[in-house]
């Protein structure tokens, strides 16, 4: 693919080009990535990875710029990303920004990026979409194998890698699956799971399939990831995997080309195999010829004066533009050698007033124009032009609305402030940490306490804020900053991250080997052991005071609960409660703890004191009303979830939570209500939506039914639950093959689904494929010996296997589990009716009615046996009222239907007299779902 030749312009725009910025040199650097361009993606020659790499001060930035530039000149279109990523997710968010600045919009992975921002802050404030109380099932074969692979599950959730270490794969296994179904119970979809827990695995493929829709209209996108040393580490193997597989579904576009800048060469280990495809680009100093003629465009060509620049600076780039930018006139211009080429530069800047702006604005990390407002007294048309001439300076990288100094020039900078001014040097960052607390407090306005940490600006400022007090005290400042890296804990990798680099900053900048030095061991300790070894180390040393150590304790039990580290994480809360018996979040965390290693009413206490302490906590109230959702507890649910509804009417979930709560009430308008409420505010939530589609059902809208599932399952693809759930209501529809491939679906995605094998065996059996659905039931009872459903369908097949003794065997256990079900008593009764056992028989059936006197299927079995016991009225009676209705919605099948036919004509020729009110019966081989029945019937299907 060539490039497309812009309109020729002018010579003298073209004169202006070569000279941009002062750029001379790395000619040769220049030509071979435009050369590239010129080349078709098939050409063998063709490059589709530049690597540039050198020591700090050696042009890498300005050659990434350059290189920008010249791609943009040959038609394409560019994305720069630096060290303000902290994440994968983060550089996604900047490709897909930038490129939408350029007229390719996003718009999917913008969704997805602000639902997974949501999600992370939401796993605490909210108990999503979860299983029923089961008991723990066995893990996986597919986790066992992830962990024995060293990727499980635990090693992609913030702070928990170290486990990886120290369990067995059998026990980093089964805390896979925990972990699974713990953040299941707190988020509403496996695909929310997902975002969480791997969030490039559900963002990556969007970003590459919309990628490749803005790649087909223009020749060429490139993509700049310059400080590749702060980058790489959690950039290099995602980027390797979407340029050389197809993982995610998809690699890039052929005409994408990668550049990367960083101080080390590339892991030979990743790369090294790719020499076809990739460019080394390694950056020594400017050559002498390269350095002349950097001079002499700045007419800078006495040549004393050029052979003591080119002595001084050893050619490295960014020294020589400064020196070159004040064109000494006179070897004697340059200065005593022991200075810098910084003060140098100061020294030749003839306005006062520009040597105190340079210097003073190299104190704060980074520039906007309201930063420079703050660090420069002056007037706003004064602002306006300083800030326009710093922006212009060789040193100043510019980032759009922020400017930097490069570390060669800033560091050299601030050594010099601090040594010939301390005091000055201590004012200046009071000041500056003064000016970003006043800002801070400003966005605290609308910000609730517990949303302050959520939000990325407020926490943006106060690090800026940390990092001003650092350098103006360090010894003052160190324990509240340490304190403040307890709560970014709290949010996850990439903020206790960026506390850690601000202490290793203002370290450094301030000569404060006590700060700096927790920002090394930090960054390490966060390095290799995420949020739990980082707290660690601030627990062992930090000297907290005694409410830090509990909130420290509390954010590592919650790191550990994350992990299915259920015993570890429950340690950790007993210690922080020890310590701060009244720390709401510790006895909110240790209530979820109890809650997903499966002791729900344990995690209720624990809730309840949680409420005590903070009775306006919305995310408490809605988790605990999730529990008693859960539990059945369906008026304290209500309750819970009313009032975290009026607290905060914004939030989705507990408005889809009551709507579930009220559909197990039968109060489907209500539910409706609620559900229809959650999908206004999120129409996205596929867990809301497959929950309309349960009321749906009830309420005899089988198509709709249909369709909110089908919409819940192209949005969440690769939910194994989400493709259970429609094959639940194509079965109940008697679409059993259609049924059999979702649960096959759902199985390839989660092999260890108990719920989907007995499900697939039902539709089997109702298919006549008898074999394969008894090695499915008989699947699911071995993941989970104590499911009811799967017991009952178990007996219903054993019976027509003509195994009653089996059957019975079932349906006993399932009576033991579940023994105030009408289904499961009735499920038993067929089993002893058909053993004969007609007494037993009439007592359980008696006590199914007594539990639903409206239920069919039990009104129908026990006509069966009072046929049997030559009850005729009786059994007319039990039959008359279960006319008119529908007999598929209640799991009779054609076998089922067929004996029915046979009994009710046997009745009307033995009794005449009931042929009128018995012959509706006959017409029950429909498919239509009756609203009225799924009102009154509860539905024999499992629960997710």
């Amino acid at each position: 693919m060539g490039r497309t030749e812009p309109p020729m312009p002018s010579m003298a725009e073209l004169i202006r080009q070569r000279r941009r910025a002062g750029f001379v040199g790395r000619v040769a650097e220049r030509a071979a990535f435009r050369q590239n361009l010129d080349l078709s993606p098939r050409d063998e020659r063709h490059r589709f990875l530049f690597h540039v790499h050198g020591n700090a001060g050696v042009g890498k930035t300005f050659l990434v710029r350059e290189l920008e530039q010249v791609a943009q000149e040959c038609g394409a279109h560019t994305v720069y990303v630096d060290e303000a990523a902290g994440s994968v997710p983060e550089a996604m968010a900047a490709i897909g920004a930038q490129l939408g600045r350029q007229g390719h919009r996003f718009k999917e992975l913008e969704r997805l990026l602000a639902t997974h921002r949501e999600r992370r802050h939401e796993a605490e404030a909210a108990s999503v979409a979860t299983l029923e109380p089961a008991e723990p099932e066995e893990p996986s074969t597919a986790s066992v194998i992830v962990a024995r692979a060293g990727i499980a599950g635990l090693g992609l959730v913030p702070g928990v890698g170290p486990l990886a270490q120290i369990l067995d794969a059998h026990q980093l296994a089964e805390g896979t699956d925990r972990l699974r179904a713990g953040l299941s119970a707190r988020l509403r979809s496996e695909d929310d799971v997902r975002l969480v827990l791997s969030p490039e695995s559900v963002l990556t493929p969007v970003l590459l399939r919309e990628l490749a829709e803005a790649a087909a209209s223009v020749p060429w996108i490139v993509l700049f990831f310059d400080t590749y040393e702060r980058t790489g580490p959690f950039l290099d193997g995602w980027l390797n995997e979407v340029m050389t597989n197809e993982r995610y579904g998809a690699a890039l576009p052929g005409n994408v080309v990668v550049v990367t800048a960083g101080q080390r060469p590339f892991d030979t280990a990743r790369w090294g195999g790719l020499p076809d495809f990739v460019a080394d680009v390694p950056l020594a100093p400017f050559t002498e010829t390269e350095a002349r003629r950097l001079l002499a465009a700045r007419d800078v060509v006495a040549e004393p004066v050029v052979a003591e620049v080119l002595r001084l600076t050893g050619g490295l780039p960014v020294l020589v533009s400064t020196l070159a930018e004040s064109r000494p006139a006179d070897p004697d211009d340059i200065g005593d050698l022991s200075a810098t080429a910084v003060e140098r530069f100061l020294k030749w800047e003839p306005d006062p007033v520009r040597r105190a702006t340079a210097l003073a604005c190299a104190l704060p990390r980074r520039l906007d124009a309201d930063v420079f407002r703050a660090v420069v007294d002056c007037g706003e048309d004064e602002a306006a032009g300083l800030f326009a001439w710093l922006r212009g300076l060789p040193f100043v990288s510019d980032r759009g609305d922020r400017v930097q100094y490069h570390d060669v020039v800033r560091v050299p900078m601030l050594r010099l402030q601090r040594r010939h001014s301390p005091r000055g040097w201590a004012e200046r960052h009071a000041r500056l940490a003064e000016v970003f607390g006043q800002w801070r407090a400003e966005a605290e306005g609308p910000l609730g306490s517990g949303e302050l940490w959520a939000d990325e600006g407020w926490r943006e400022l106060r690090l800026a804020e940390s990092y001003h007090l650092l350098c103006a005290g360090p010894r003052a400042a160190l324990p509240d900053v340490l304190r403040d890296v307890v709560d970014a804990c709290n949010w996850g990798d990439a903020p206790a991250q960026r506390w850690a680099q601000v202490l290793a900053d203002a370290g450094e900048d301030t000569d404060a080997p006590a700060v700096a030095k927790w920002g090394r061991e930090l960054l390490e300790a966060l390095a290799d052991g995420g949020v739990v070894d980082g707290l660690g180390l601030l627990l062992n040393r930090a000297g907290l005071d005694v409410r830090g150590q509990a909130v420290a304790r509390a954010v590592r039990g919650s790191a550990l609960r994350d992990s299915g580290a259920y015993e570890r994480a429950l340690a950790e809360l007993d210690q922080a409660l020890a310590l701060d018996p009244e720390l709401a979040r510790a006895w909110r965390s240790r209530g979820m703890t109890h809650a997903e290693s499966g002791d729900y009413a344990a995690g209720i206490r624990d809730l309840d004191r949680a409420h005590e302490l903070a009775p306006d906590d919305a995310r408490t109230l809605a988790v605990r009303g999730e529990y008693h959702r859960i539990l059945g507890h369906h008026d304290e649910a209500i309750r819970d979830l009313d009032r975290a509804v009026e607290l905060d009417p914004a939030r989705d979930f507990p408005w889809a939570s009551r709507g579930a709560v009220r559909n197990s009430l039968g109060q489907y308008d209500e539910a409706l209500a609620d559900l229809n409420r959650a999908l206004e505010l999120n129409p996205d939530y596929a867990w809301a939506l497959a929950r309309r589609a349960r009321v749906w059902r009830a309420l005899g809208e089988p198509e709709r039914q249909l369709a909110d599932l089908d919409r819940a399952v192209a949005l969440k693809p690769e939910s194994a639950w989400m493709a259970c759930e429609r094959g639940d209501a194509l079965r109940v529809a008697g679409r059993h093959q259609d049924a059999v491939a979702d649960y096959d679906r759902a199985l390839g995605l989660d092999d260890a689904y108990a719920s989907a094998y007995a499900s697939r065996g039902v539709s089997r059996r109702r298919l006549a494929r008898l074999e394969e659905a008894l090695a499915d039931l008989d699947r699911a009872l071995q993941l989970n010996p104590d499911y009811p459903w799967a017991l009952c369908q178990r007996s219903t097949l054993h019976l027509q296997l003509d195994e009653d003794d089996r059957a019975l065997t079932d349906a006993d256990r399932a009576v033991e589990l579940r023994p105030d079900d009408a289904w499961v008593r009735t499920c038993r009764g067929r089993a002893l009716l058909r053993l004969r056992r007609y007494g037993d028989a009439r007592l359980e059936l008696d006590h199914a009615l007594e539990l639903n006197p409206r239920y069919r299927l039990a009104l129908i079995t026990r006509a069966q046996l009072l046929v049997a016991l030559d009850l005729d009225e009786e059994a007319v009676a039990d039959l008359e009222r279960a006319r008119d209705r529908d007999l598929r919605s209640d799991g009779f099948d054609d076998s089922d239907l067929a004996g029915l036919a046979d009994l009710v004509n046997d009745l009307r020729n033995r009794n005449p007299e009931a042929d009128d009110s018995l012959r509706p019966l006959l017409s029950t081989r429909t498919t239509r779902v009756i609203a009225t029945d799924r009102r009154t019937d509860p539905s024999p299907e499992p629960s997710e």
